[in-house]
């Protein structure tokens, strides 16, 4: 308890703080009075169910909403349902990184770690508005997207997945398929390694089996095909042949799902009504990927603050008369937004002339690519 009086006087306009920590079966709590940084009440547990909710909100009673601010981590899903209990009674709500609350421990020198020294720290959190940011009901309803454009970007790099495994083992069984093809996974493509897996099995296949594959490939022939299966140095191998067929089907089954969660996010575009996708270069999909991140743009006090919010500035390491010319960037922020927005710069800075400018001008002042973009 004694480092709850060691609190410090910050910025905050409420008079009492309520730090929660989160967990996945149960939650700890501490209340503070923000002027004394005496404590309201002792640190308490409450489960992650309805009475536990119940409890909670017992104690929250005995305050005014008015003069108190609930902070907690920003720890995905174990929060989302107590986030919006809160909301719905009209809770004054912060999220905190949780890298703010393990800096503020280091920053105390201290070694011990327990979920009720935590809803301590995130007290101290709430000192300062630079270390949280308000939410209210209407981030929860871009909740939604945000979900299924994650899901988007997760099956994405699941299918890209896939496919390298898939080309790993047409490696070892027609090294020479690819050579055949213009572009990778069309129809044809796709169909003929579904029925003829392996270099092997194409070379007994009747001709006329063969033509029936390939009937919309342009300039391949069946023939062609069948010549280039019988000289191939691939391997016959029926455990790789049925992995094949098992990874085409499950690139069918995730680009499916791909197609379904596109429909999705397009519905919640058009309920979205924002001017994002009026750049030229910026789509449906990846625009409301940038919007699901940020959430609410006015809540940033500067373009300073969603640079760091998005993880893309660079590190500063400066001693004394030493400055680094180049460093990283922190990649502290969301890398879901992070990963939407170097998909999207090569398109805007091709169709979109103000920063296809600045794209040049900070080329020209030295800058290389990766850093311009």
């Amino acid at each position: 308890m004694d480092t709850i009086h060691k609190l410090k006087k910050g910025r905050s306009s409420f008079m009492k703080l309520v730090g929660i920590d989160i967990a996945k079966y149960r939650h700890s709590v501490v209340i503070i009075d923000k002027e004394t940084g005496e404590a309201l009440c002792k640190p308490f547990f409450f489960n992650n169910d309805n009475d536990g909710f119940k409890t909670l909100f017992d104690e929250l009673s005995r305050h005014s909403k008015e003069e108190l601010l609930i902070g907690m981590e920003d720890t995905g899903h174990y929060s989302f349902n107590l986030m919006i209990a809160l909301l719905d009674k009209d809770y004054k709500l912060a999220m905190i990184n949780p890298l703010t609350t393990k800096n503020l421990r280091k920053a105390s020198l201290s070694s011990s770690k327990n979920d009720k020294l935590d809803a301590i720290l995130i007290t101290r959190a709430l000192m300062d508005k630079d270390y949280y940011r308000l939410i209210d009901k209407e981030d929860t309803k871009i909740w939604e997207a945000k979900e299924l454009v994650r899901f988007r970007h997760n099956l994405t790099a699941r299918l890209n997945q896939v496919k390298n495994n898939l080309q790993r083992n047409i490696d070892i069984v027609f090294p020479e398929y690819n050579e055949l093809f213009k572009n990778k996974y069309t129809y044809s493509y796709i169909n003929i390694l579904k029925l003829y897996p392996d270099a092997y099995t194409i070379a007994k296949t009747d001709i006329r089996s063969l033509r029936k594959c390939i009937k919309y490939t342009n300039g391949l022939k069946a023939e062609d095909l069948k010549e280039k299966a019988k000289i191939s140095i691939g391997k016959h191998s029926p455990s790789i042949a049925f992995i094949i067929r098992s990874l085409i089907s499950e690139i069918e089954l995730i680009e499916s799902q791909i197609d379904e969660v596109n429909k999705k996010i397009e519905e919640l575009a058009i309920t979205q009504n924002s001017s994002i996708t009026s750049i030229p270069g910026i789509g449906i999909i990846s625009g409301t990927s940038i919007l699901a991140e940020i959430g609410d743009i006015h809540k940033f006090n500067s373009a300073a603050s969603l640079i760091s919010y998005t993880g893309v500035c660079p590190y500063t390491n400066e001693s004394g008369t030493y400055k680094a010319s180049q460093t990283k960037i922190t990649k502290k922020g969301s890398k879901y937004l992070r990963r939407t927005l170097y998909q999207v710069i090569l398109p805007v800075i091709r169709f979109n002339p103000v920063f296809s400018e600045y794209y040049h001008l900070k080329r020209k002042q030295g800058k290389g690519h990766l850093c311009t973009l």
